[in-house]
């Protein structure tokens, strides 16, 4: 893998680290979450603990997607850079 790959790589898979709302209900068998910001978020488990890793998961990986497709096309030109919402 060439260096200009590696670095376009780490640049698109790190994330930060951010703060989401999460919802959880306890179900018959199973907790089920979602999360408000991240339409499509949702995770499931025996335990509320389960729920909440199942959640974290899919908010990263909704999350990371997103951010790759967004990438897709950017002129090596185009400026880059992180923005920091308070």
């Amino acid at each position: 893998m060439t260096r200009a790959i590696r670095d376009k790589t780490r640049r698109t898979t790190k994330m930060t680290r951010a703060r989401f709302t999460a919802v959880y209900e306890k179900g018959d068998k199973y907790y089920i979450g979602y999360c408000p910001e991240v339409p499509g978020a949702n995770g499931q488990g025996k335990t509320l603990a389960e729920c909440r890793e199942s959640l974290k998961e899919a908010i990263k990986l909704i999350l990371l997607d997103r951010r790759e497709e967004g990438l897709k096309g950017v002129p090596s030109n185009a400026i880059q850079e992180s923005v920091v919402v308070e």
